[in-house]
């Protein structure tokens, strides 16, 4: 019996005239009809990594049908995430003499989504381009928004621009390839979401982690939708960070430290997010916005699924020095997303230096 073939789920982030569907389903890469109908450009250059294009590049180039097509594929990693790799994907733009008609695919994770999209944002002022994420975090995180950016060796993030994707097409199939490690990490994001924003969907989560671990397909759908329908919400209000978007960086502050001072690339993001956010929970517990059974709640769900919970000794020193270069900090003041219980996350600045300083101290504390 032919197993009938599942329609894709499609959500809108709704930017007026910026605004782009996301469509999320199983073998989307190859659905040549669905991507005519999404990528209107007919000359693109498609930027990938060396892990995915064998993969997935050849899949990809036989669906896009009657288009002129280019292709740069980068090394794989954080440490790609820089300059010198945005000269890289500038120069073959120029290479193959595009025009401001032309279109940029981003198939890969958050590095090749934020490479792709900053240089998009740059070339002749703006061209468009459409995201295919190939993992967990940035199907759910990172290819929706319009946020695009490479690392500085002051801090990750810090050279970018807002540039929203034309499309997302999210194919939860290609996520069957992905390593275990990667697809934890990206679980990490996936929990954010229900921390920050929706505490059913945490305790959803909680029933449910292992299948979504294992790459079920109904609860893959299940969750991507979710978070892609959370984050559409917030960015909708608030597309450019002034206010409610900065909740969608719950964990971030903490963990962007981390990852800066072991070398990008050492612990995954989702990793350095995950033990960023039992950070920020440990703080909002010490201010009486959190209940304990709430924050042993959120260690529970990060250790059933591998995540770790633990920040690395990296020093206290070292960590504010980094945390001050943040992009969240205004007049001098560090501004940080707690929890206020389950699914309800709060951007402050507002808060006692000896708490902060409490929090450093048990999380990023050197050894003996």
């Amino acid at each position: 019996m032919n197993r009938v073939k599942q329609e894709p789920e499609t959500l809108s982030i709704n930017l007026g005239e910026r605004s782009y569907p996301i469509v999320i389903g199983a073998g989307l890469i190859t659905d040549a009809a669905l991507l005519d109908r999404h990528i209107k450009a007919r000359n693109l250059m498609i930027v990938t990594n060396e892990v995915v294009a064998p993969l997935y590049l050849e899949q990809l180039k036989g669906a896009l049908q009657g288009k002129q097509l280019h292709e740069l594929i980068l090394p794989d990693g954080e440490h790609t995430k820089s300059m010198s790799t945005l000269n890289q994907v500038l120069d073959a733009l120029v290479a193959a003499r595009l025009n401001r008609d032309a279109g940029i695919i981003a198939l890969g994770g958050g590095v090749i989504g934020d490479m792709a999209g900053f240089a998009a944002a740059c070339y002749q002022r703006g061209v468009d381009y459409y995201q295919i994420p190939t993992t967990l975090l940035s199907q759910v995180d990172s290819s929706v928004g319009g946020k695009t950016a490479v690392n500085h060796p002051g801090g990750k993030n810090l050279i970018g621009a807002f540039h929203q994707p034309r499309c997302v097409i999210a194919d939860t199939q290609v996520l069957s390839t992905l390593p275990e490690r990667e697809l934890r990490a990206g679980f990490a994001e996936v929990i954010k979401y229900g921390l920050i924003r929706d505490p059913a969907f945490f305790a959803w989560l909680e029933k449910n982690a292992q299948r979504v671990l294992s790459c079920n397909p109904e609860a893959l759908t299940v969750a991507i939708k979710r978070c892609c329908e959370l984050k559409a919400e917030v960015v909708g209000i608030d597309e450019r960070e002034n206010g409610l978007r900065a909740i969608l960086n719950f964990g971030h502050t903490f963990g962007h430290a981390i990852e800066n001072a072991l070398g990008y690339g050492e612990w995954l993001h989702g990793e350095a997010v995950a033990a960023g956010m039992v950070l920020a929970a440990e703080m909002s517990v010490r201010l009486g916005y959190l209940s304990a059974v709430d924050y042993q709640r959120t260690l529970d769900l990060l250790q059933i699924s591998g995540l770790p919970i633990k920040a690395p000794p990296i020093g206290v020193n070292k960590a504010r020095e980094l945390m001050s270069m943040d992009k969240k900090v205004h007049a001098g003041q560090l501004r940080l997303v707690l929890l206020q219980g389950l699914g309800n996350a709060l951007v402050t600045d507002k808060y006692p230096a000896e708490v902060f300083t409490a929090t450093l101290q048990h999380g990023f504390a050197d050894q003996p």
